[in-house]
């Protein structure tokens, strides 16, 4: 489905304007078609993809880290495609004026967007200062052969890859195996046992890949990095400060004994992407920490 009010620009391997991260890797696109607020591809970025059709956790995972990590300085990179990509971009999108945006990489022409079920999705990218990029020209079908292309670009954007849910043999996984390829940092979210969904990012754990249980093992992973971020704040909450005084409602409800996420939703009343949402903001400012068993509990001042 045609995007007809995008305008596109053109950048060419030697232009300014193009990714320094891209320009890197072999076999970069000599040329990109782009349309958007072009300073992100001079941002931080982080990838995150998964399944078309994932479960109800995995799509409140990955709107929950993207939206946190947008809010705390980080561009975040997708595909556009259904499932974990379009909740990752609404995830960015829903940080606000104060979030570092989201760019939809196509594997089809700027002018034919896929699937036309996110038509309104690539609309609100560009309304609210994202980017739309492929290496494509406009009138490119979206075929079968252009979404490994379209995976080493978003690999290539990328500081690292965040792999929600994938089954074995998908494309996120082969999105991760190029990121690691590059020498980028290949992060995986853990699943059941029983869930197809979970076999890849267990595999990937297996091969090496950083297991992540909160958005604080992608930042601490990222360290270096993330003391360059503008306007990111890596330091411990203030001693002397009553950690009580968070304004949050979900952090007046959890207190230091250790609970469950479902506890906390009974105690908070919020929907399951409202508590995961939460939970990262109060667990990026130090102020809850997640125990080996997954339950909940604020961290206790020091003496």
């Amino acid at each position: 489905m045609s995007l007809p009010f995008a305008s596109q620009q053109i950048l060419t391997f030697h232009d300014p304007e193009y990714p320094e991260q891209l320009r890197q890797i072999s076999g970069a696109p000599k040329t990109l078609f782009v349309c958007g607020n072009l300073a992100l591809l001079q941002s931080r970025i982080l990838a995150i993809v998964g399944a078309r059709n994932p479960t109800p956790d995995g799509l409140d995972n990955a709107y929950a880290f993207a939206k946190h990590l947008a809010m705390n300085g980080f561009c975040i990179v997708s595909g556009l495609a259904k499932g974990i990509d379009g909740a990752s971009h609404i995830g960015a999108l829903d940080a606000g004026d104060a979030g570092a945006s989201t760019i939809a990489v196509l594997g089809s022409g700027l002018d034919v967007i896929y699937p036309s079920c996110h038509l309104s999705l690539a609309k609100n990218i560009l309304n609210k200062g994202g980017l739309l990029m492929t290496e494509f020209a406009p009138g490119t079908p979206p075929l079968g052969r252009n979404f490994p292309k379209r995976n080493r670009i978003v690999a290539g954007l990328a500081l690292g890859v965040i792999v929600v849910e994938a089954a074995n043999k998908s494309g996120s996984l082969i999105t991760a195996r190029l990121a690691n390829d590059m020498g980028r940092e290949v992060f995986a979210i853990p699943g059941s046992i029983h869930s197809p969904l979970s076999r890849g990012p267990h595999a990937l754990i297996q091969q090496g890949a950083k297991l992540v249980e909160n958005a604080t093992d992608i930042l601490s992973e990222l360290a270096p990095e993330l003391s360059r971020v503008s306007g990111l704040d890596l330091s411990s909450p203030d001693d002397t400060n009553e950690p009580d005084a968070n304004p949050s409602p979900l952090f007046q409800v959890i207190g230091y004994d250790p609970v469950s996420e479902d506890v906390l939703l009974r105690r908070s009343g919020m929907s399951f992407g409202q508590l995961g949402a939460e939970l990262l903001a109060l667990e990026l400012q130090g102020l809850v920490s997640r125990h080996p068993d997954g339950k909940l509990a604020k961290v206790r001042r020091k003496p």
